[in-house]
């Protein structure tokens, strides 16, 4: 299985690392039979995304998608990180194989979850906004091994 230098280079120095003590939404998706889990912590003032970090336990795919999408939503609005999709992600880092694609899926789902949880602290039903959170991950066979 080849991986792109992006991927190798965020699985190597992944960026935004680290949990976030003052975050004002946390997200966490996953499946701990299928090995990746990953939590996302975002900071928002003004519906802006002013910072962003990730904990992700998994595959180096899985490292690597978490650290690309918090990339690509910190200075961003809350709309814009919300359109953010997988496919996206993957392209962002040059692609992924294909056995690996649910981890940018997750990467999307953590930020979906991570902005749902900073509705629920402002007491607004973030389910019009973001939509229902699946959490599934392949029925555990998803292909990331630790």
């Amino acid at each position: 299985m080849a991986y792109s230098e992006k991927v190798m280079d965020h699985f190597a120095n992944p960026r935004n690392v680290g949990e976030m003590k003052d975050a004002n939404g946390v997200g966490e998706v996953g499946n701990p039979k299928c090995g990746d889990i990953m939590r996302m912590y975002i900071k928002v003032e003004n519906n802006v995304i002013t910072d962003v970090s990730f904990m992700t336990f998994g595959c180096g795919a899985a490292i690597a998608t978490s650290s690309m999408a918090t990339e690509l939503i910190k200075g961003k609005t809350i709309d814009d990180a919300l359109k953010l999709t997988n496919k996206a992600v993957m392209e962002a880092l040059d692609g992924l194989p294909p056995v690996k694609v649910h981890c940018s899926v997750l990467a999307e789902q953590a930020i979906k979850a991570a902005v749902s949880d900073y509705y629920k602290r402002l007491g607004i039903d973030p389910t019009p906004i973001v939509g229902e959170l699946k959490e599934d991950c392949h029925d555990g066979e998803c292909g990331c091994s630790l």
